[in-house]
């Protein structure tokens, strides 16, 4: 059987049901948003877009021919 809730629990709430009333030393307090540090104007997707900018721009790096594996030569190329 699922339950359905009608609404979310508030922290208090969620505390209550979880641990009990609790005591007077457990006080619920609510923080004001803190502004951002720096306001650069870019989003997530702004960065990660030029991410990949910097990404495609780079030169393919060499990459080695396999070595050996298990004294053998490696197979002639096709």
């Amino acid at each position: 059987m699922r339950l359905v809730r009608l609404r979310p629990l508030s922290e208090a709430e969620a505390y209550a049901r979880c641990y009990g009333r609790g005591d007077e030393n457990v006080k619920f307090v609510r923080l004001e948003r803190r502004p951002p540090r720096f306001d650069t104007g870019l989003t997530g997707e702004d960065l990660r877009r030029a991410f990949e900018v910097k990404l495609d721009s780079r030169e393919p790096a060499h990459v080695p021919a396999p070595e050996a594996v298990n004294g053998s030569e490696p197979a002639a190329a096709a």
